[in-house]
């Protein structure tokens, strides 16, 4: 790399403000330093021209909203790289990852583009899907007329004189980069290596969320390839891959489908046509299935609780919740939970009575500089007219009140012997280095700072969107333990709370107002529902 090229990296955006500081982190990140970055704000309506006027070394355009395809080619106007690199506004680069793909390129300077290899993650960028590794070696036309072995536009680099013979086409509203993948294929050599170097986001605003229109839009694309096969190895490719893209998408339709009647939704009627239409037999097999939840609907709007209690015991009917303040001691005869969301449906949960009674408690610490993570809720309900300046600390740009982001194990970004105060609620468990966590809070505390701090005990795993990252639980012997390694014992104060008849409550699910009051307040410290800790840094 003696030449040291310049690499453009666009970045068209639409709304995703919220994700676009990160993504262009990601670039400046890279080990690869002679670059250009451009961001294309099309049209959003949302934050994206402040986000982009507070970052430095970027240009900026903005341009009426004309789509996704359109944000390319202006970017590309106005772009002065000898290679191009194409991320979206919600996704990142891996730090070789510019480096990896200018070097292939430079080595085989014939190819028109380059394509290396990602990885889906949440929107907090922890892996959360892994694909089968596609490294294809040759005919690449043939490969991409089965399917697109690419799957993520930021893997590719491409040359600059390619970009020069074609444009994306503003007609398509998804897979415009497909589309280009096999025109250029079909015409010119490209190349493909296997190392992972982008990280593909998954949220609900992805576009290939949105399954029938991704499957009519894939499908769309490879049919215009039809009039340029030229022999039968072509031919029979784009047959078989017309059958793997329905396969495909059919198969990603079912499991989404059937998952919304497994959590008691009935899919919309476009979404039940479209799998009728690709795999009729899984679309009665749906059809079937909502008629059950329909009919066991009607069960329960017509017949009184008492019947449906009964029906339910006897194995009659698989699911009966009872209505909120109708708990009945018979009703834990079962092995499912009135609530699988912590009580939040049911009047709130449980354990959050104990959190804010430790934070009410303790509210006369929640002063000066204080960090809380994920929101300021907490710092400003118990801070009042005590506060000089909240932080968050959140693991992604998720909204205006997040101020440092990051992994509290490792966020060696935030300044030592800076808080009067950290909250940390309910957070300790989801993070494997819970060890470099509790180093990190020492050290960014300030002298004489305090940190407030709880975490589960007795409790059930979250079946949501938290569940992958559930790993811990803990007692009140562990935690004075893991404080007693960066705190002085004389400093920590633990309490616990809960007894059998809350735990029990908690892990059933029961909200709140369902429980007796006067059980609340109740100590056992075999039962510790909630443990919690108030550590102080000592002034010395």
């Amino acid at each position: 790399m003696s030449h040291q090229p310049l690499v453009s990296v666009i970045i068209p955006c639409y709304n995703h403000a919220r994700f676009l500081a990160e993504s262009v982190d990601s670039v400046r990140k890279q080990t690869y330093t002679n670059l250009e970055i451009i961001i294309v704000d099309d049209g959003s309506t949302d934050n994206t021209r402040a986000v982009s006027e507070s970052l430095t070394g970027i240009r900026y355009i903005y341009q009426p909203n004309q789509g996704l395809s359109a944000a390319r080619n202006t970017g590309f106007d106005n772009s002065h790289g000898d290679y191009i690199v194409y991320l979206d506004a919600d996704d990142c680069l891996y730090p070789e990852a510019i480096a990896s793909n200018l070097q292939y390129l430079l080595q085989n300077p014939a190819l028109a583009f380059v394509s290396g290899w990602h990885e889906k993650v949440d929107e907090w960028l922890y892996p959360i899907e892994k694909d089968a590794l596609s490294v294809i070696r040759e005919k690449h036309y043939i490969h991409l007329l089965q399917g697109n072995y690419i799957g993520m536009h930021a893997a590719v680099m491409y040359t600059r004189w390619i970009l020069k013979q074609f444009r994306f086409d503003t007609s398509l509203k998804a897979c415009e980069d497909y589309d280009l993948y096999m025109q250029i294929a079909r015409q010119y050599p490209v190349g493909c290596h296997d190392k992972t170097i982008a990280a593909y986001r998954i949220h609900g605003a992805n576009m290939s969320s949105k399954i029938p229109f991704m499957l009519a839009a894939v499908l769309h694309v490879h049919q215009r390839q039809k009039a340029h096969l030229t022999n039968h190895e072509e031919e029979k490719a784009w047959h078989n891959g017309k059958a793997i893209w329905k396969q495909y998408y059919s198969t990603k339709l079912q499991q989404i489908l059937f998952s919304q009647i497994t959590e008691k939704q009935i899919p919309s009627q476009e979404d039940r046509q479209a799998l009728m239409r690709l795999n009729t037999a899984a679309g009665l097999r749906l059809e079937a299935a909502i008629a059950r939840v329909k009919f066991r609907n009607i069960l329960r709007d017509i017949l009184p609780p008492f019947i449906l209690r009964r029906l339910y015991k006897r194995g009659y009917i698989y699911r009966f919740t009872p209505e909120q303040g109708k708990i009945q001691w018979g009703d834990l005869e079962r092995v499912t939970p009135f609530s699988s969301d912590f009580g939040f449906d049911r009047g709130g949960p449980v354990d959050r009575y104990y959190i804010e009674k430790f934070l009410e408690a303790n509210k006369s610490l929640v002063k000066g500089r204080v960090l809380e993570i994920g929101d300021n809720a907490y710092t400003l309900q118990y801070g009042q007219g005590k506060i000089s300046q909240s932080d968050v600390l959140h693991i992604a740009w998720a909204n205006e009140t997040v101020t440092f982001v990051g992994d509290l194990s490792d966020a060696p970004h935030i300044p030592s012997d800076t808080f009067d105060c950290i909250i940390l609620t309910q957070t300790l468990h989801f993070l494997y280095d819970f060890r470099a966590a509790l180093r990190t809070c020492h050290r960014i505390l300030k002298k004489g700072g305090t940190l407030l701090l709880t975490v589960p005990g007795i409790s059930h795993i979250d079946k949501g969107e938290w569940k992958e990252y559930w790993l811990w639980a803990f007692t009140d012997k562990s935690m004075q333990r893991l404080l007693t390694e960066h705190f002085h014992e004389r400093d920590i104060t633990l309490n616990t709370y809960g007894n059998v008849y809350i735990a029990t409550a908690f892990l059933y699910g029961a909200g709140l107002p369902e429980v007796r009051r006067d059980f609340l307040d109740i100590h056992d410290p075999s039962y510790q529902v909630i443990i919690a800790a108030k550590a102080t840094k000592q002034m010395l």
